[in-house]
């Protein structure tokens, strides 16, 4: 998730929340954390001070505290080319705090294998260390997507290229689909946090028998399993505005699963607006229509230059509108799960409420049609 400071006309972009650097007293960056960030400045020879830090917090993280930390650069040292001032007034780096909470979602040390993958594939930001419940990564500078940006044909169709590349990322494990144990996983949590009436008001018992038949409904097509980036909202992609290359961040939740469900995720998340004044409420009169989801198979689809066969666009079309159904169920319990144990100022229970009454609602039509 992302970070934005927009005090440039070049806008910056940290790898961190959706996040905006805000004036707040007293970060909280642990001892250890510091001793690694003096360590990672006095090795970089244009810092004046590798003590000297300055610490900005970004506001907007949904399950970690996150950071910007920069120092002030001097002149360049004996030997080197100077560079225009502007270019070397400070270094930047990020620092993420880890949420509490989050080992219900995912393993740690898992997602942190994968970000250092990532980083060797040359995708997203490289890490620069680690400390006890953190790490220290570059500072990417770039432009987060927006919400409206995702509806643009043009960055669309960049999205569109960029996932298939995603996908097609060699990634070290076994390579089975990911998604249904998530989903019965999840269950199980909500269901040991939530009191009776809660657990009545989602329906929970009623989840297991959805998930065994929409996965028997979904095994029943042809998988086409990819490394997923499986939460791929617009504040996950960065842009460079010179050079129109995208760069997909924060991997917390990636893993192999049928591409048709990351695809049908990213069109869920295009009825989000999470800089909103109520982020937690959803418009799925946002969600794609049929021309712009066509348009996007078609593109994702499009290596070789040729238009693809109709045949194999609308097959992945079908898939993708049976696994819209397994996204609203994955986000319908992770917001009743965060609800539980996240102090985050978001409203996660009116948020799972959306995603299942989504779910109830296109259910009979998408699984009967």
């Amino acid at each position: 998730m992302v970070a934005i400071e927009n005090n440039q006309s070049q806008v910056q972009v940290a790898v961190a929340a959706e996040a905006v650097p805000v004036p707040v007293p007293g970060p909280r960056i642990p001892r250890e954390a510091r001793s690694l960030l003096h360590e990672l400045a006095a090795a970089w020879a244009d810092v004046a001070d590798c003590r000297a830090l300055e610490v900005v917090p970004l506001k907007g993280a949904m399950t970690n505290e996150v950071y910007q930390v920069r120092w002030l650069t001097g002149p360049a040292a004996a030997g080197e080319k100077e560079e225009p001032r502007r270019e070397r007034e400070v270094r930047k780096v990020l620092v993420r705090i880890y949420g509490d909470g989050v080992d219900l979602f995912f393993d740690r040390e898992d997602e942190v294998r994968t970000f250092e993958c990532m980083s060797r594939h040359g995708q997203g930001p490289r890490l620069l260390g680690r400390f006890p419940n953190g790490r220290v990564e570059e500072f990417i500078h770039a432009r987060t997507l927006s919400a409206a940006d995702l509806r643009d044909p043009e960055i669309s169709a960049l999205v569109a290229s960029k996932l298939r590349e995603f996908h097609n990322l060699d990634m070290p494990g076994p390579k089975s689909v990911l998604i249904w144990d998530r989903l019965r996983n999840w269950l199980r949590t909500a269901k040991n946090l939530c009191p009776s009436e809660e657990a009545k008001e989602f329906r929970l018992d009623s989840l297991e028998n959805e998930i065994t038949a929409l996965e028997n409904e979904c095994s029943g097509d042809y998988q086409w399993i990819g490394f997923c980036h499986n939460d791929l909202q617009y504040g996950n992609i960065m842009i460079d505005e010179e050079t129109n290359v995208l760069t997909i961040i924060d991997f917390e939740y990636a893993s192999f699963n049928p591409v048709a469900y990351d695809i049908a995720n990213h069109f869920c998340e295009m009825a989000a607006d999470y800089h909103s004044s109520k982020p937690h409420i959803l418009d799925y009169s946002r969600y794609p229509d049929v021309d712009e989801q066509k348009r996007f198979v078609k593109t994702y689809l499009n290596i070789s230059g040729e238009e693809p066969d109709a045949e194999v666009v609308e097959n992945l079309l079908q898939r993708i509108d049976k696994y819209m159904l397994a996204s609203h169920l994955v986000w319908g319990l992770w917001g009743i799960i965060s609800d539980h144990v996240n102090d985050i100022d978001f409203d996660y229970k009116e948020y799972a409420r959306q995603r299942f009454e989504q779910y109830w609602q296109k259910k009979s039509a998408i699984l009967t049609s």
